[in-house]
């Protein structure tokens, strides 16, 4: 199997673990543009493989090696997506994709250069936690914006990665990784806010305010 496409549903899987409670084959095959009977092809050879647990109609998860290989490529991507940001001054919007070509073209001795580089990083340019080389990554849970209520103070530690345009528009109304902000409003009828951003009232929608995860301040 190309190593490429098998390191592709390796890290997809675990993002989605992620997320949800349980991976299914339609959820993976919508995530990776994939039809359905070839993501249930390659599945059971990486069940073969020792990589992957799955059970028929109930879903996939990773085995304790297959997570190691995961958090292995997640390293490799996020320290290319710093590296892409601060060396080569990439906008956060523009990195995602170069750093799916690079992430599978990367040296042990490479990594180790530019992690040392970028001064042995935690977190990428999006506030997603690089993996240690060991295998490590900490268990933070920021909260989304949209749960904030009225009167409540924030700091921006982490946002979506999914949508460039997303990231475009955070751009252009001030929202930055350490952006400090206070919501002063919710409208009820669709969940969108009426934000704070040091002198500037700012209103988002509830989609975007579900792609930003912030740290309540007290």
């Amino acid at each position: 199997m190309p190593s490429e496409q098998v390191e592709n549903y390796i890290k997809n899987i675990y993002k989605l673990q992620e997320q949800e409670k349980r991976v299914t084959t339609s959820l993976l095959s919508d995530k990776l543009q994939i039809s359905q009977p070839s993501v249930t092809e390659m599945i059971k050879k990486l069940a073969e493989e020792g990589t992957v647990r799955y059970t028929p109609y109930k879903g996939v998860e990773l085995t304790e090696g297959g997570k190691r290989k995961a958090l292995a490529i997640l390293r490799r991507h996020r320290l290319w997506e710093l590296f892409l940001v601060e060396v080569l001054k990439y906008p956060w919007d523009e990195i995602d994709e170069e750093a799916e070509r690079l992430e599978h073209i990367m040296s042990e001795k490479l990594e180790r250069r530019i992690d040392e580089i970028l001064g042995y990083p935690s977190r990428d340019p999006h506030g997603d936690l690089i993996p240690t080389r060991e295998g490590f990554i900490e268990n933070r849970n920021h909260v989304p914006l949209a749960l904030l209520k009225p009167g409540e103070q924030a700091t921006v530690a982490r946002v979506s990665d999914e949508n460039p345009e997303v990231l475009q528009y955070m751009s252009k109304l001030g929202i930055a990784l350490g952006t400090t902000l206070r919501v002063n409003e919710r409208i009820d009828f669709d969940g969108s806010l009426r934000i704070q951003i040091a002198a500037k009232e700012q209103f988002i929608s509830s989609k975007l305010a579900q792609n930003i995860f912030v740290e309540r301040r007290s």
